[in-house]
């Protein structure tokens, strides 16, 4: 069940990409689940049409969903595009770190920074 939290800070159609995402990463959706259409959940969330489209759009970009024009969207077959794209850029910034003489421990700092993590 997708909610948004109209006090929130993060706008409404992050907070959808987000759940959206959690839901496949922990396996509450699959590929070829499908998703609402824009303007159903719009309507069930109480959101503007261009709110869900956006949202939709930014994971059908990252390859999470796909649209199958009017038969609907649904979780792609390469759902978890999202993760290997982390992975990959993860990759690409341990090989730049190793490159520049940059300490693992030293490394992982400048990576919780970039994430707004405070240890």
């Amino acid at each position: 069940m997708l909610l948004v939290d109209p006090r929130s800070a993060t706008p409404p159609y992050e907070q959808l990409r987000v759940q959206v995402l959690a839901a496949v990463r922990s396996g509450d959706l699959v590929p070829g689940d499908k998703l609402p259409t824009v303007r159903r959940l719009a309507e069930d969330l109480g959101l503007a049409a261009n709110t869900v489209a956006r949202a939709y759009r930014e994971l059908e970009r990252d390859e999470v969903i796909e649209t199958r024009g009017r038969n609907g969207s649904f979780i792609a077959a390469s759902g978890n595009a999202a993760q290997q794209q982390v992975q990959v850029a993860a990759a690409t910034f341990a090989g730049k770190a190793r490159q520049l003489g940059v300490e693992p421990e030293e490394a992982l700092g400048f990576a919780r920074a970039a994430l707004g993590i405070r240890l």
